[in-house]
């Protein structure tokens, strides 16, 4: 990498590129503080997304228009696997690049294109930032964007997922998806091995994105042999939360108020509305059982009608969720 001469004018703009990544402005207020000591005439952050192994296209300024197709034309060139290799930007048009600047950018009065691939401090590859220029770009400019290019990594960072901390109490595993099934990481939050193993909870979580419930609680039996307790929250996933999403969540749990299995499983359709032949009938059970499974219950919860048990139950998350 270049050497570059850390000028107060040059920090500034640094500075001010973190603190629009941070939330201040995103993308294009990060572009604008580095256009302060580079002459950058148009940008496009493409974005690498984990869960479907593509790039797409997420933002941009001063393109006529973007196209969607380039995004992963430019990932078959040899001058990405370059930029890979080197995590250094590659200039257009130059040898192996040619034919791709005369479909995308040459037509729109572009001379000079530079290409970045963004990767974040810790080392993971998130996309890539295609700048152009209708003259060369300045010495250095290759520099000063990788100097900042850990930084605009996150901006491409399609793992991040908008939730509501205050909706996922601390001590939780979980993971996200979106409506077609891709899983995403929660920063912030672990993925244990029972919800990394479970093939089901992606339809559990399309379900419930489908729904009009805001979030979901109850107990899970999960395939590790203990009770769990699962939480489905609302959430948007992708570049800046754009995309239908949930947040599965768990952690292991002992029954609460005592509760056995069964009476669990007995609660659970109390609280759907089941009457007590029904009961029997779906837990294959007699009446009898059934009976005194609620007067059991009953006195665990503290209720004395069936309208107060629903409510506690559901409130508080005591009905078993199957997957």
């Amino acid at each position: 990498m270049a050497e570059i001469t850390l000028t107060v004018r040059k920090l500034q703009a640094f500075a001010e590129v973190g603190y629009q990544v941070a939330g201040g402005g995103g993308a294009h207020g990060a572009m604008a503080a580095l256009r302060r000591v580079t002459a950058i005439d148009a940008y496009e952050f493409v974005a690498f997304d984990p869960a479907t192994g593509r790039h797409h296209s997420v933002v941009s300024d001063g393109h006529r228009r973007i196209d969607g197709d380039a995004a992963e034309e430019y990932t078959g060139l040899d001058a990405y696997r370059r930029a890979m290799a080197t995590r250094a930007p590659v200039g257009m048009p130059e040898p192996g690049t040619q034919r791709y600047f005369r479909r995308h950018l040459a037509p729109y009065g572009w001379r000079a294109g530079l290409t970045a691939p963004l990767f974040l401090a810790e080392g993971r590859y998130t996309g890539l930032l295609h700048l152009a220029a209708r003259e060369s770009f300045p010495e250095l400019t290759g520099a000063l964007v990788s100097a900042v290019s850990p930084m605009l990594a996150h901006v491409t960072d399609l793992t991040r997922c908008v939730i509501d901390p205050v909706g996922l109490p601390g001590g939780f595993h979980a993971v996200a998806f979106d409506r077609l099934g891709a899983r995403r990481d929660v920063p912030g939050f672990e993925a244990s091995p029972v919800l990394r193993k479970e093939p089901a909870l992606a339809g559990l979580a399309r379900a419930f994105i489908d729904s009009r419930e805001l979030n979901r609680h109850g107990l899970w039996p999960a395939g590790d042999g203990r009770w769990h307790e699962l939480r489905l929250l609302r959430a948007g996933v992708g570049f800046q939360g754009s995309l239908q999403g949930a947040v599965v969540a768990e952690r292991p749990c002992s029954l609460p108020y005592d509760l056995t299995g069964r009476e669990v499983d007995v609660l659970t359709r109390v609280a759907a509305g089941d009457s007590n032949p029904q009961i029997a009938a779906a837990l294959v059970l007699s009446v009898r059982t059934v009976t005194t499974h609620l007067e059991h219950i009953f006195a665990k919860l503290g209720c004395d009608s069936r309208t107060r048990l629903t409510t506690k139950a559901l409130a508080e998350g005591l009905c078993r969720l199957d997957l």
